[in-house]
């Protein structure tokens, strides 16, 4: 009887370009495994619109493994001891995973490390941490020479064809035993507050590669439209490259081969890395500001700003294109990037409120929350990351609504105010057309952006 080997699914819920899948299946039968570890993240453990995303992502990939066939175990609790106890049951000794970088992956990897034989490989960015070094030889701290420094090793090695993804991955004489998907209660049921997702989101690895073929034809044109919520500018592969149902890889080759010039986007597959790369530097980015001058920041405690944080999670500020932002998300778990900039510079800036607690809130709705990309990305809007935007530069909702022509974006987010033109949809109050049913500024933007400047210079002494 061979020894089957063991192939640890986390974030890279994929059968192609899959570099543990590729040498599992080479070396013996193949016991594919997933472990619901939600004790190893602590406060990051994965938030309700994630495990939704979760739940059609493992559907899929189980059914996918079935036409190979394989089939996928299902485990709960600890990551070492569910694979220990896998390994025990079949009389497996070694794991095969990819990397991952969050924290709470690298300790469980570590665990894994002290039981069993792991064997990790990469594949979940484009190029592992480290792989790029300054002059001196010490990680990137600033974006733009990082990216510089990533651009010469590119393209991303790409597997032959033949390895892309096993015709047949053979099965262990003796499956071990698997929870039930049902039984995780993944999904929302009383309310069922994710019931429109599906019309945005189908999660999977074919839906995955048929977005990237997609967008192939519109990349060309990205630089120019990604800023404008009203247009379908934007790829939405986020969510898929979190779960791994794509590869960096795959998606960099696509579209560096597209028609059009592809820098802009093939520069935030690059941000991905860069953000990655900052978690690993400093583990607790989403909850320490990286710049230590922020910690004398003096946010309005909660308990005082909690009308103004409930008007902003539910998209009841009085200024539309937040209002439009935030609703989006509730209803879809995502939201336009540009406006996912206004929204928390809104929230930071205006209504003066920690960083951490819009953080928090994203982690929990949205369908493509990364600990490395929220963190880093919130860090930043808050001018307390390693590379920011400065504090005192403080974004104006309603110019930049208008800027970026958000009229029709508003309009399907915040149906209260379709009726109005183009010219007073950006700033109802303004022009006197906020009808009764949409609610006045939860603060001017002057006032707002006073107070969040004599906050700064008091954190200064």
């Amino acid at each position: 009887m061979v020894t089957p080997v063991i192939l640890w699914f986390r974030q890279d819920l994929r059968l192609s370009d899959q570099a543990a899948l590729i040498a599992a299946a080479r070396e013996a039968p193949v016991i594919p495994i997933y472990v619901l570890d939600d004790a190893a993240p602590r406060q990051w453990k994965m938030g309700g619109a994630a495990r939704w995303w979760l739940h059609h992502s493992l559907k899929d990939l189980e059914e996918r493994l079935r036409a190979k066939g394989s089939r996928l175990i299902l485990r709960h609790g600890d990551s070492a001891e569910q694979l220990a106890a896998v390994a025990k049951e079949s009389g497996a000794e070694r794991v095969h995973a990819l990397r991952h970088y969050e924290p709470w992956w690298r300790n469980a990897e570590k665990g894994v490390g002290k039981r069993l034989d792991l064997c990790l490989h990469d594949g979940g960015l484009l190029l592992p941490p480290g792989a790029v070094r300054t002059g001196g030889g010490g990680a990137y701290r600033i974006y733009t020479p990082f990216a510089r420094a990533v651009m010469e090793h590119m393209p991303p090695a790409a597997p032959a064809a033949p390895a892309r993804a096993p015709a047949r991955i053979d099965a262990p004489s003796r499956w071990p035993d698997s929870d039930s998907l049902a039984d995780w209660a993944l999904l929302p049921e009383k309310p069922d507050w994710a019931a429109r997702f599906s019309e945005d989101w189908t999660p999977g690895e074919e839906e995955a590669r048929r977005r990237v073929e997609d967008f192939v034809e519109h990349v060309g044109a990205y630089d120019a439209i990604r800023n404008l919520p009203s247009e379908e500018g934007t790829s939405r592969l986020s969510p898929h490259l979190h779960f791994g149902e794509v590869s960096p890889a795959y998606v960099w080759h696509h579209m560096a081969d597209a028609p059009g010039d592809a820098t802009v986007f093939l520069k935030e597959l690059i941000w991905r890395d860069y953000a990655h790369t900052q978690i690993c530097a400093l583990p607790a980015y989403g909850s320490q500001n990286a710049r230590e001058a922020f910690d004398a920041m003096p946010w309005r405690d909660l308990r005082e700003a909690k009308a103004d944080f409930t008007a902003w999670k539910k998209g009841r500020t009085g200024y539309p294109i937040v209002d439009a932002g935030m609703r989006q998300l509730w209803a879809t778990g995502w939201m336009h990037n540009r406006v996912r900039m206004i929204a928390a510079s809104f929230l930071i800036k205006h209504l003066l409120i920690d960083w951490r607690h819009g953080a928090k809130w994203f982690w929990d709705t949205l369908v493509d929350a990364d600990y490395a990309n929220n963190s880093v990305n919130w860090q930043w809007v808050a001018g307390s990351g390693v590379d920011a935007n400065i504090f005192s530069r403080i974004m104006a909702p309603l110019t930049q609504s208008e800027k970026f022509d958000a009229a029709d974006y508003i309009r399907q987010w915040v149906p209260e105010l379709a009726h109005l033109d183009d010219k007073a949809i950006h700033d109802p109050d303004a022009h006197d057309a906020r009808p009764r049913d949409y609610p006045p500024k939860c603060i001017g933007h002057r006032e707002g952006r006073e107070r969040a400047l004599a906050a700064q210079r008091q954190s200064k002494g």
